[in-house]
């Protein structure tokens, strides 16, 4: 296990360019498999594998190679090396993963947005009829009030009196208070509940859309403007930096004009020095200000509050926290690891509706 195994057999252009560019790397630092895989706590047969281009390994396993390279130069990897590795990864994540598996995780949240959709249409319904209920009865308790009124005198008396001289009437009073509070909480629900169904319809809409950029990539997933000046940005938040790498790896495929930063904070930024921004890819769990909060400063911002917000998660997968996230004014989620496929296509989209609304300003 101390020595490079050779190359895999069958290999594809694109992982075989990325083994011999991770080999490349490795020797540069003259040391065994094994001791290197024990430097950084990995199993030598997995690392072993990644080198030899049977398995594709985790983008921090390639920056850890990087650091590790520069530390035994003395002299830090240059950028146009960097650059290259990072195309040739994003090459072979494409040529790795498939576009089925995309579908899969859109299909299943689309399953999940028609279940939300669903069910706040039936809790509308009941509310709508408990609220129409509610209505009819201070209606009726209205008239019921308004004879014993005519009963007392000719004159209307004020509320104290007429409880004095019908005692009774304090009952109803209080009973058709009660009703009114009633009326104005389910009032209330039932604009939350209508305002969640619309939400997931749009949703569902979104991703419809997804899965067609899926299903056909050559239309969908190519640059839809006359030219590179034409393209809007897509703002990417991760503190983690082989996150950001990642990420760009897998869209730079698309053309668009990418910006990366490490914080919230960096994120407010950039939206105060650009307004050209298509989506927002956002991490959830950043140390500071994490995804919430960068989201719900965004949202208060009139200039920002319309740019989409996808929360990239790795709690994505639970109802409570996509819930959370739609709640801070998020309108999409990918889950950690993300698929390259439907991360594309998500983007590609909310390009598309970006490009189609300032069609015509």
């Amino acid at each position: 296990m101390g020595e490079l195994r050779p190359l895999g057999d069958d290999l594809t252009d694109t992982s075989r360019a990325l083994a011999e560019a991770l080999r490349e790397l490795f020797e540069g630092m003259e040391v065994s498999v094994r001791r290197y895989a024990a430097r950084r706590q990995r199993d030598p047969g997995t690392f072993s594998r990644y080198l030899n281009g049977t398995r594709l390994p985790p983008w921090q396993v390639i920056t850890d190679l990087f650091a590790d390279l520069a530390e035994h130069r003395g002299t830090a990897v240059t950028t146009k090396a960097i650059e290259y590795v990072r195309g040739l990864y994003g090459s072979a994540v494409d040529a790795g993963s498939s576009p089925k598996h995309a579908v899969e995780i859109l299909e299943q949240q689309l399953a999940d947005a028609d279940r939300v959709s669903r069910r706040s249409s039936v809790r509308g319904d009941v509310l709508g009829d408990a609220l129409l209920d509610r209505t009819h009865r201070i209606a009726d308790l209205e008239v019921r009030l308004h004879q014993l009124e005519a009963d007392r005198s000719a004159e209307r008396e004020r509320a104290d009196q007429l409880a004095a001289a019908h005692p009774d009437v304090s009952d109803l009073l209080r009973e058709r208070d009660a009703l009114e509070a009633e009326v104005s909480r389910l009032g209330t629900e039932l604009r939350e509940t209508r305002d969640q169904r619309a939400a997931a319809e749009a949703r569902c809409a979104l991703l419809e859309r997804q899965l067609d950029a899926v299903e056909r990539p050559a239309a969908a997933l190519t640059a839809v403007a006359s030219g590179p000046q034409d393209m809007p940005k897509v703002l990417i938040v991760d503190d983690q930096a082989d996150n950001l790498l990642a990420m760009r790896a897998v869209l730079e495929t698309l053309d668009q004009d990418l910006v990366t930063v490490s914080s919230g904070r960096e994120a407010l930024k950039a939206l105060l020095d650009h307004d050209d921004f298509a989506v927002i890819i956002m991490d959830v769990q950043m140390p500071e200000m994490d995804g919430y909060e960068t989201c719900a400063h965004i949202k208060r911002r009139p200039r920002t509050r319309d740019v989409p917000i996808i929360f990239l998660t790795a709690m994505g997968v639970d109802p409570e926290h996509s819930a959370r996230g739609y709640a801070a004014g998020a309108v999409d989620y990918i889950s950690k690891p993300f698929d390259p496929w439907a991360l594309r296509a998500k983007v590609a989209v909310f390009t598309s509706i970006y490009l189609e609304r300032h069609a015509g300003r």
